[in-house]
């Protein structure tokens, strides 16, 4: 089994990323994790009191579940990964069942920042893009996916997202093997990583 992690800033890309990765390789060879899933369940606090949640935040994230999940996914054991939602800050009572694949994808902003998560990836990228092009995203998805009007979404960057970047999320550039700039659109940074995954499952990366 191959564990692969995705990290880097909101809106840099990642899901296309990890896309694109899924769309080249055998089908039914890959699972994907997502950091999201493992927030913990803040549904009973107020609409106020949900505004106020720092996502981008390392303490945030369950990551004792997280690490769990991967072990027993190592071990040959699916898992029920937790279903979040931003609109209601809480879990839903159903999960997703997970099944031990090939290849183990787990990306998510904050997931370099954790020691014990790190020594579980065998390859770790990191999607860089520029930061006026990440707050545009962030923006449309806060509004079209996430109940937030303009305002609060940019006082939400501003507030968290914008420093808890530059604390938490940019500095792990130091722990990633390969760095990909421009994201999803990086076609040949991604078309590299995907040969060297072939390599490593013993994959003929020939047409």
């Amino acid at each position: 089994m191959l564990i692969i992690g995705i990290a880097g800033g909101s809106g840099s890309g990642k899901t296309t990323v990890v896309k694109e990765i899924v769309s080249t390789l055998p089908e039914n060879s890959v699972a994907v994790i997502s950091q999201d899933s493992y927030y913990y369940d803040n549904g009973d606090l107020s609409q106020e009191e949900k505004l106020q949640i720092n996502f981008d935040h390392p303490n945030s994230i369950e990551w004792s579940l997280l690490i769990d999940h991967l072990h027993q996914l190592k071990q040959g054991h699916s898992i029920e990964m937790p279903i979040y939602s931003y609109v209601t800050c809480a879990r839903a009572r159903e999960t997703q069942t997970v099944q031990p694949k090939r290849v183990i994808i787990v990306e998510g902003i904050l997931i370099l920042t954790n020691l014990k998560l790190r020594k579980l990836l065998n390859v770790k990228l990191f999607v860089s893009t520029d930061s006026d092009e990440r707050l545009m995203r962030i923006i449309r998805r806060d509004i079209q996916e996430r109940g937030r009007n303009y305002n609060d979404a940019l006082n939400h960057y501003s507030s968290f997202v914008k420093p808890m970047h530059q604390q938490f999320i940019e500095p792990t550039k130091l722990f990633a093997d390969v760095i990909i700039p421009q994201g999803g659109q990086n076609k040949v940074a991604i078309d590299m990583v995907v040969s060297q995954i072939k390599l490593n499952l013993g994959q003929n990366n020939t047409p």
